[in-house]
Formats: C-alpha cells, sequence, structure tokens
C-alpha cells in the first residue's frame, strides 16, 4: 500500500509569482519606465536642491541621520528637514525602478532584457545610496560629491535605455543610417560626458560647497575652468548641429531628425542658462535649473543616439499567456 504525497510545483520567486497573475500592457510596461527616468531626474534636482540650501550635512551621519535617530529631529531644523526628504525620495525611486522590473518581468513573453536592465537600475541606485553615505562621511568631499552625480548620470542612462527599449522589440538591432553617422553620435556622446565631468569640476571649484561650515573645494581656479566647461558646451553644440545637418543630407527617419532638433533646442536654452548664473554669480534657482538641464542634455543625446538603430518588434512565435514556462525561475 502506497501512502499518498502530495506534488510539488515548481518553486516561484514574487516576480514570478507576480508575473503567473498579471499580464501589463505595452502601455504600462512604457509607464513603468519613464516612472524610473522621471524619477532619476528628481532625485538629482532635489539632491541639488540640498546642496544649494546648504543642507548636505542635515543629516550629519548616515544611514541614520542622526547618531541616535533614524529621522530628522527638530533640534537639526530646516536643513535636517532637506536632507532627510531627499533621502527619503530614494525610496520613491527604487518604488519606480521596482515597478519597471515587475512589469518587464510579467510581460509575456517575458522580456529578459528589460527585466537585467531593471536590475542593473536598482543596483546603481543602492551603489549612489552607499557613495552618498560617503559623502556625508566624508564632510561633502568635492570629488565624493562628483562621483555621486556622475553615478546619478550613469542611472539617468539606464532608464532612458530601458525606457526606448519598451518600445522595440527583442530582435538584433540594425542601423537606420550610415556608419560615418553612428560614428559621430558616438563622438557626441563622449563629449557630451566630458562636458558633464567637467561641470562637476566647475561645482566642486565653486562657491556652493553644499554645507555653512567649513568644507573642503578642489584646488582649482573656479572661473578658468568654467571657461573650459564653456569650450565643451561649445564643441557639444557644433557636433549636435553637425548631427542634425548630417541627418538632412542622409535623408534619415522622421523620428530621428527630431531627437536631434529636441537636442539642439535644450542646448541652445542650457547654454543661455550656463551664461546667465556665470555673469550674475552663480544665483542658486538658476544653478539648480542649470542641474535639470544637465540631465534633459544627457537623456536627449542618448535618446538621439538610439534613434540611429532600430529593433522590430517580432509577431511570431509569441507563446501564450498560460505557458507553465512562464511561471518558472
Amino acid at each position: 500500500m502506497h501512502k499518498w504525497r502530495p506534488t510539488i510545483g515548481p518553486v516561484l520567486n514574487p516576480l514570478a509569482y507576480i508575473a503567473q497573475r498579471w499580464t501589463p500592457t505595452p502601455r504600462t510596461l512604457r509607464r513603468a519606465a519613464l516612472s524610473a527616468v522621471v524619477m532619476s531626474v528628481v532625485i538629482v534636482v532635489t539632491g541639488g536642491a540640498v546642496r544649494l540650501t546648504g543642507s548636505g550635512l542635515g543629516c550629519d551621519t548616515w544611514p541614520k541621520c542622526t547618531d541616535d535617530s533614524l529621522f530628522a529631529t527638530p533640534a537639526q531644523g530646516f536643513h535636517g528637514a532637506i536632507e532627510f526628504g531627499n533621502r527619503m525620495l530614494t525610496y520613491v525611486l527604487c518604488a519606480a525602478v521596482g515597478w519597471a522590473i515587475i512589469a518587464a518581468r510579467s510581460t509575456k513573453p517575458w522580456r529578459r532584457e528589460l527585466t537585467r536592465l531593471g536590475w542593473v537600475q536598482f543596483f546603481v541606485v543602492m551603489a549612489n545610496a552607499v557613495l552618498g553615505g560617503i559623502t556625508v562621511w566624508t564632510g561633502l568631499n568635492p570629488y565624493s560629491v562628483a562621483g555621486h552625480f556622475l553615478l546619478a548620470t550613469s542611472l539617468i542612462t539606464v532608464t532612458t535605455v530601458t525606457w526606448q527599449r519598451t518600445r522595440e522589440g527583442d530582435t538584433p538591432a540594425r542601423p537606420r543610417v550610415p556608419r560615418p553617422v553612428r560614428k559621430l553620435s558616438w563622438a557626441l556622446l563622449g563629449t557630451t560626458f566630458v562636458l558633464i565631468a567637467a561641470g562637476t569640476v566647475v561645482t566642486g571649484s565653486g562657491p556652493h560647497a553644499g554645507d555653512s561650515s567649513e568644507v573642503p573645494r578642489m584646488p582649482f581656479d573656479w572661473e578658468g575652468v568654467a571657461h573650459v566647461h564653456a569650450i565643451a558646451a561649445w564643441l557639444v553644440c557644433a557636433l549636435a548641429l553637425a548631427m542634425w545637418l548630417v541627418l538632412r543630407v542622409v535623408d534619415a527617419p522622421d523620428d530621428t531628425r527630431a531627437r536631434a532638433r529636441d537636442l539642439l533646442v535644450v542646448l541652445v536654452a542650457q547654454g543661455g542658462i550656463g551664461y546667465v548664473q556665470f555673469f550674475t554669480e552663480l544665483p542658486e534657482l538658476l544653478v539648480a535649473a542649470h542641474m535639470l538641464g544637465s540631465c534633459l542634455v544627457w537623456i536627449a543625446v542618448v535618446r538621439m543616439a538610439l534613434s540611429l538603430r532600430e529593433r522590430p518588434v517580432a509577431t511570431a512565435g509569441i507563446p501564450a499567456q498560460g505557458d507553465p514556462e512562464l511561471s518558472r525561475v
């Protein structure tokens, strides 16, 4: 006589469990990816607000706000509330990234590459949170602050790529423009990154140290570095204008030319803000607008580069939503 034993099915992780019971629409998937893009920009702008209000050490330790409290205390006043509020937004950013991961995992068929990109976002967020803590521990060391911003720019890169990939299929990428045009886009990407990196040196040498206490600055002449930054900006503008003209010459697709046009518009606005803030001795509101503009310029450059290739959506061979293979880890 044989004893009855229950049949044990495949063990599901939480993401597979959700995917078994929910299928997001393509529109929901795109919105999830876009929310991560938006929050990756918001966290940069609010981080700038922390620095510009002198609240960088409003919470004087990490991961707690004080040695005795996880939260900001009344004794820390306005600066503690600003710094603690920015830390709390990290959880909102994590929620946006988590939504993107869940939506990508739950799509039928499973978008494995999108899911991987979502996890890359998550680990970049975690790494930047740790670097933010190191920045507090080192008393707003300007090099750590610069690294914090560049890592945030990396997050914007990954979220933007993910957002673009939600509009595409998983087939191999194929070019939409000749090879020399794609090389020009790489030059534009590299030069823009140099521009952003130079901007962090301007910030590290400038007057907005992030706190009212004695904060070390980078040992560079601020005006000289600002002029180098301006030269890099003009070079980016020249490359962007060349890209716009070349795309018209090669009769590139309309959406690609639109991305090049958008980039020129954002660059002109960012350049105007940059010069005005320089000659008005860096008012806080204009510096914050310039930080937002830096994010938008980078997004525009990445989107323009991504528009030079395409991944058609495959319509054949899509498994049924009830396929048991979709629910396995």
